[in-house]
């Protein structure tokens, strides 16, 4: 067996025409979408990260204002900065880059931002809405690995699915969008005891913990779904996740490339939330 990949790619260029279109009825209107986006540091991966962003917004329309702020800048200028964006008419979605400087508390920075701009799906208003099942900002990598599993006609329902992750980004926001699909959810993270029996019983796998090879083909399940999440650098200094592609990939039924994969759609994602941010403030 060899997997078929899920093209994060080409999947995000749909999301991005379609973002482009609605880009475009709203400006007929007079309104233009505009996502602030707010760099402090010269953290590398934020650079190339924030970079990419901008250059999706610019493909489909969408008004990108990168704030580039130095690593030093105080907490309460950030803070400051932020509700005068909050108060801005003119801007309708607002993103922090994380991680932040030391000296700032990246909690409290996010908590700042208004809800309905915040367009990365962190503050605890949209998280909690996602939590009870109404309506706020998804965060854009879990929706981003849901709309994958969409694309290619997966049924969740009464399927197990393991997450590797616990965190509040990914993890736990990935395991409530799978669990309202009327999946069972299994939550895990690189140190749970016994991680190869759960994975190797699992119909989904999502390996979002940053580990290289973390997960292996011994421990998947002939035909399983596998979205991987991680981010990180092999012995030749390329980009890989966490899972171990070449082996993974004869035993899987689904598979997601990195790079080309997760990362592209969680990009696609922030383009949406901001483009409905735009309409909501327009209605």
């Amino acid at each position: 067996m060899t997997a078929q990949l899920i093209d994060g790619n080409a999947l995000a260029r749909q999301i991005r025409a379609d973002v482009r279109a609605r880009t475009t009825a709203l400006k007929a209107r007079g309104i233009e979408p505009t996502l602030a986006i707010i760099l402090v540091g010269d953290d590398p991966a934020s650079q190339i990260y924030v970079k990419h962003k901008v250059n999706d917004s610019s493909e489909t329309g969408l008004n990108a204002r990168l704030e580039r702020y130095p690593a030093a800048m105080a907490e309460n200028d950030l803070l400051a900065r932020i509700h005068a964006l909050n108060a801005d008419t003119a801007v309708h979605g607002i993103l922090v880059q994380l991680p932040l400087p030391p000296q700032m508390d990246s909690h409290k920075v996010i908590e700042a931002i208004a809800p309905a701009k915040d367009v990365d799906g962190f503050h605890v208003s949209n998280a909690g809405a996602l939590m009870v099942g109404q309506r706020g900002f998804w965060p854009c990598t879990p929706h981003g690995c849901l709309k994958m599993l969409d694309s290619i006609g997966y049924p969740l329902r009464g399927k197990h699915a393991v997450v590797i992750g616990r965190s509040n980004i990914v993890g736990k926001p990935m395991a409530m969008m799978l669990l309202a699909r009327s999946a069972t959810v299994t939550l895990c993270h690189s140190a749970t005891r016994d991680l190869a029996a759960l994975t190797a019983q699992a119909d989904v796998i999502v390996a979002a913990v940053g580990k290289r090879n973390l997960l292996t083909a011994e421990m998947v399940k002939p035909g399983a779904v596998v979205i991987d999440v991680g981010m990180n650098r092999n012995d030749a200094g390329k980009l890989c996740g966490d899972v171990d592609f070449e082996g993974v990939k004869n035993v899987a039924g689904w598979i997601t490339p990195v790079p080309g994969g997760v990362g592209p759609m969680t990009r696609a994602m922030l383009l949406v939330n901001t483009i409905e941010a735009t309409e909501a403030a327009a209605r």
